[in-house]
C-alpha cells in the first residue's frame, strides 16, 4: 500500500497480489489540526481500503511532506504543526499489525516514481501543491540520499530581500511564491477579491492578467530554482507534478518558457515536461517504497 500524506488531502493506493488495485482519498478536516484525530481518520481509511484482506497490507510506504528525522519522527511541518514529534511510522505499525511501514519524503518518492515511469536515470522533480516538493535522481539514485535528508527545493531562497515570508519563517523561499496557496493569495491581491482554485484555472486559461501574472511570477521562481539546481547537478530533464500543477493546464509550458529565458551560451536549458503520473507521483513512489523497503531503487 502507498499513502501520500498532503497538507490538504491524503491519497491511498492498495495493490493486491491478484493484480487488483483500489484507490481512495480524503481531505483533512477543516480547522486546527489535531494529530490524534488525523491519525484515527487515516487508520480508518486504510482499514476501509483493505476490507476483504484479512491480513492487512504486507507493506506500507508513506510519502510525507514534513521534515522527518532519521527515525521517521516529524520534526517540522508548518502546515500541520500538531504533528511535530509524531512517529508516524511507529503509530501506523501499532495500528496495522503485521504491516512493515516505511516513511520517506514525498518529493524524493515522486522523483523516483517519475524516473521509473519514464525510464530516466537523471531528472529533477518539482511538485507544486500545498507546498513545493522536489527530488533529484542522478544515475538512478536519489540525491543527497536518505542518510542526509530530503532535497528541499521548495526552500531554496530566490529573493531574500523583498520576497514573501515563507511558512518556514524565512523570506524569499520558492514555496512562498510558487506553492498553490501562494499563487491563490497573489491572484486574490491582483484581482481584489478572493480566488478559488477553479477560478484561477479558468482565469489562467482565459488569459486574465490577475491569473497569468501570479502564475508567471511563480514559474519564474521555480525556473530560478530549477536552473540553479541544474547548474550544480546537470539533470537533463525537469518534471513538473503535484496536484495543483496537474489541474492547471499550461503551467508546465509557462515554466518551460521561463526556464528557457535563463539559459546561457553553450548551456541549453533543461527540458521541462509535465509529470507522467500527474498529481499521483508521490503516491506511486510510496507504493515503490512499500515494495522495496528503501529509496535506493
Amino acid at each position: 500500500m502507498g499513502i501520500d500524506v498532503g497538507g490538504t488531502k491524503v491519497a491511498l493506493r492498495a495493490e493486491h497480489p491478484d493484480g487488483t488495485v483500489r484507490e481512495a482519498g480524503f481531505r483533512w478536516p477543516r480547522g486546527t489540526a489535531d494529530a490524534a484525530r488525523d491519525l484515527d481518520l487515516l487508520v480508518r481509511e486504510i482499514r476501509e481500503l483493505c476490507a476483504g484482506a484479512p491480513d492487512g497490507p504486507a507493506g506500507v510506504g508513506v510519502a510525507m511532506p514534513a521534515t522527518l528525522d532519521a527515525k521517521g519522527v516529524v520534526t517540522a511541518w508548518p502546515n500541520r504543526p500538531a504533528w511535530n514529534g509524531l512517529d508516524i511510522g511507529g503509530a501506523l505499525r501499532g495500528a496495522l499489525a503485521a504491516a512493515d511501514v516505511v516513511c520517506a519524503d514525498d518529493g524524493d518518492l515522486a522523483a523516483l516514481a517519475e524516473a521509473h515511469a519514464a525510464g530516466l536515470s537523471d531528472l529533477l522533480y518539482l511538485g507544486v501543491g500545498t507546498g513545493i516538493g522536489g527530488g533529484v535522481v542522478l544515475g538512478g539514485r536519489l540525491l543527497p540520499g536518505p542518510a542526509r535528508g530530503s532535497c528541499e527545493i521548495g526552500h531554496l531562497i530566490v529573493d531574500h530581500r523583498s520576497g514573501q515570508r515563507c511558512d518556514c519563517g524565512r523570506r524569499g523561499c520558492v514555496q512562498s511564491v510558487a506553492s498553490g496557496p501562494a499563487l491563490l493569495r497573489a491572484a486574490a491581491r491582483a484581482r481584489g477579491a478572493e480566488v478559488a482554485y477553479e477560478e484561477l484555472v479558468r482565469g489562467f486559461a482565459d488569459g486574465a492578467p490577475w491569473a497569468t501574472g501570479p502564475v508567471g511570477e511563480g514559474c519564474a521562481a521555480l525556473a530560478a530554482a530549477a536552473v540553479g539546481v541544474c547548474e550544480l547537478l546537470h539533470p537533463m530533464t525537469v518534471v513538473v507534478g503535484g496536484g495543483f500543477a496537474d489541474g492547471l493546464p499550461g503551467l508546465s509550458d509557462t515554466l518551460a518558457a521561463r526556464t528557457a529565458l535563463l539559459a546561457r551560451p553553450g548551456h541549453p536549458a533543461p527540458a521541462v515536461r509535465p509529470a507522467r503520473l500527474g498529481g499521483l507521483s508521490s503516491l506511486h513512489g510510496a507504493v515503490l517504497l512499500a515494495r522495496t523497503g528503501n529509496t535506493e531503487e
